[in-house]
């Protein structure tokens, strides 16, 4: 998968990956992992492939055991992009899971937190729910957003953000190249007023990669493990920033 423009690397969907559990939040299944006694919550949405899939689950206990309650709501209501499918393309499955429509389906997820008492709440959107988490950063729900190799976003699509937020393209994304994402820099940059952004272009890397990445393979994992790592940080600084006030 490093590398390439495309992915290469489909995940074999388990329901039981993970260390968390499964329960409804918002109304939706979601994967939810990390102590539910945690100050600050994530909200991470998966790619085309949903929230069974295991390296998904995995990032989602990485951020938990960094001190996040987190949850990976079921926003495809079971139903994943299923690969080398001739009857159901990419272009038809998107028609019943248009990305215009994650924001809305999350809200739920989110207010459901802010009930159950999470003030601070960071969300993250990969891929295909990379537009999802750029609407909801139009909002008050988050207090940061984090969208990684984000498909169906331009410049656009970043005017009038509130929340901070980081992004992260690939050097040799086809689906969201170099370009988009330097757009989007020059969006944020010229915000009024201004917010917090953080934007990186990794080398040698294609779409989809801190999800799509083969763990029996190294470098991949490497790859993928650094944006986790950055994604992580950038809640660490926006959303859990008073920790060491209140630790």
């Amino acid at each position: 998968m490093t590398g390439s423009g495309v992915h290469s690397y489909h995940p074999i969907l388990n329901a039981s990956s993970g260390t968390g559990y499964v329960t409804t939040v918002g109304g939706l299944n979601s994967y939810v992992t990390g102590s539910h006694l945690s100050l600050f919550a994530a909200v991470l949405m998966s790619d085309i492939y949903g929230y069974k899939a295991p390296n998904f689950r995995n990032v989602a206990d990485k951020v938990a055991a960094s001190g996040y309650y987190v949850v990976a709501p079921d926003l495809l209501d079971d139903d994943p992009f299923v690969d080398n499918d001739v009857n159901r393309p990419l272009d038809v499955w998107l028609q019943d899971h248009p990305p215009e429509n994650v924001s809305a389906d999350v809200k739920p997820v989110i207010q459901d937190l802010k009930r159950r008492g999470f003030s601070r709440i960071g969300i993250a959107g990969f891929c295909w729910s990379g537009l999802g988490a750029a609407d909801i950063a139009k909002t008050k729900l988050v207090k940061a957003a984090v969208l990684s190799h984000p498909s169906f976003v331009q410049g656009n699509n970043f005017r009038g953000i509130k929340a901070p937020v980081a992004i992260y393209g690939g050097q040799n994304d086809t689906q969201t190249p170099p370009s988009r994402i330097i757009e989007i820099e020059r969006v944020l940059r010229d915000a009024r007023p201004e917010v917090a952004y953080e934007v990186k272009i990794f080398p040698n890397v294609g779409h989809g990669w801190t999800l799509l990445y083969d763990p029996n393979d190294p470098e991949a994992v490497k790859a993928a493990d650094k944006a986790h790592r950055m994604m992580i940080n950038w809640f660490d600084k926006h959303v859990s920033e008073l920790r060491n006030l209140v630790m």
